[in-house]
């Protein structure tokens, strides 16, 4: 089941995008795309003409998406959590890569977006995976979901991983990294056609991985589990259709000074 998850993960990474883009629509009461347009875009992005600026930055920006592949496959698998987040980060620096491997002005607007955003939240699911490792006793996926206790024991963490969600899924009031109100996006703004389209279905992965930590808090009861996704999925769009985007130093603050302070909170409490 783990490997046929992991080899379908792009395909239900895109069912949830689409979910997700009918949801919007019905929130701001109009008719909307249907849920498989992402797939339709996939076909059409084939059809597009394709343009490389080098032959790097087309590798790069590949193999971030093989890389995020392989993140999901090791959270189905239930790997080291540690692991994971690295794995992740590490598909993330590959994609900041590519954007200054071109001399594009926005190529590298974009990806000094996506550096201050993973300064911004991966300290936070460090600080979430520590709390699992305290409660559970390992960083083992498959151990941290033996345990009946997560949401209990750790509220302030999931706070803190709620604020964090729009920053990874590009949604407001932290839509830092694309910046979707502007004309020109983020770091994928050089990337055309075929290759363009990696990028494309790396999107539909983030939000199984980012969501997939919604679903850790849920212990050993997976229709806890499936609840608390589905409940902060529709918040979380709630809050991008009612919210304008902040300043990108505004998000830092209000991350570092609110997300890891009731993190480290947190961690104390169960310490002690």
């Amino acid at each position: 089941m783990s490997a046929l998850m992991t080899l379908l993960a792009p395909i239900l990474g895109g069912f949830v995008y689409g979910f997700e883009r009918v949801l919007r629509a019905r929130m701001q009461r109009r008719q909307g795309p249907p849920m498989l347009q992402p797939f339709y875009d996939m076909f059409k992005l084939m059809e597009k003409r394709t343009i490389i600026i080098h032959a790097l930055h087309v590798v790069l920006g590949v193999l971030h998406f093989f890389l995020l592949w392989v993140t999901v496959g090791a959270i189905f698998f239930g790997w080291n959590l540690l692991y994971v987040i690295f794995l992740h980060l590490f598909s993330l620096i590959v994609l900041v890569m590519a954007g200054y491997s071109v001399r594009s002005v926005y190529s590298h607007l974009g990806a000094n977006r996506e550096l201050l955003a993973m300064v911004a939240y991966e300290p936070v699911l460090l600080l979430v995976a520590v709390g699992f490792f305290l409660q559970s006793g390992s960083f083992e996926i498959t151990a941290i979901l033996q345990d009946s206790s997560h949401l209990m024991q750790m509220p302030l963490l999931f706070i803190a991983l709620l604020m964090i969600i729009p920053i990874k899924v590009k949604k407001s009031p932290f839509d830092v990294v694309e910046a979707h109100q502007e004309i020109v996006g983020g770091v994928e703004v050089e990337y055309s056609g075929i290759f363009y389209e990696f990028l494309y279905m790396a999107r539909f992965l983030e939000y199984l991985f980012i969501y997939s930590f919604v679903f850790l808090f849920g212990g050993d009861s997976s229709i806890l589990g499936g609840f608390l996704v589905l409940i902060v999925f529709f918040l979380i769009n709630l809050v991008d259709n009612a919210t304008a985007r902040v300043r990108t130093a505004d998000m830092m603050k209000i991350v570092y000074f609110g997300a890891i302070s009731i993190s480290v909170i947190n961690l104390v409490w169960m310490v002690i």
